[in-house]
């Protein structure tokens, strides 16, 4: 298993974001889904970088939160070999969605490395049925980080 951690110097990067943990907890997630021998990428980009991304991959304006790439899909996803795609996770929005939820940075951005990595692997909330799916799945995932970090 491989977690690729890009996180640039942005200004406004928090100290309270610890990488080593998150490099950590990506690895216990993709265990938890089944994909512990597969290799994953992980961004962490300012709000106009992703909103740059948005606009050229979903053709909407502004930033959001997560955005997954999967290479399970393509022109070239049978060269993919263990690599299940890039997260991109826009850092500040991520902030701002921790501070309104009261919730910790760290457990915004492992949060969202979930609901991107089930985008990955095909989940989807489209449809209220899948979104219950996908809701569900994401429970079950942070219960295992719980219960894994507890050990």
């Amino acid at each position: 298993m491989s977690v690729r951690l890009s996180a640039p110097a942005l200004p406004e990067r928090p100290r309270t974001l610890d990488l080593s943990r998150l490099r950590t907890r990506a690895a216990r997630v993709l265990q938890a889904m089944g994909h512990a021998r597969s290799e994953l990428s992980i961004a962490l980009v300012s709000d106009e970088e992703i909103a740059e991304l948005n606009s050229s991959w979903r053709g909407r304006r502004g930033s959001t939160d997560v955005l997954s790439f999967s290479l399970f899909e393509g022109a070239h996803s049978e060269h993919r070999r263990a690599m299940l795609g890039d997260i991109v996770i826009g850092l500040p929005t991520a902030q701002r969605q921790a501070r309104s939820s009261h919730r910790s940075l760290d457990e915004e951005v492992v949060r969202l490395l979930i609901h991107g990595l089930l985008h990955l692997l095909g989940h989807d909330h489209e449809k209220n049925t899948e979104a219950l799916v996908m809701r569900s799945e994401e429970r079950r995932i942070r219960r295992y980080l719980r219960v894994a970090e507890n050990r």
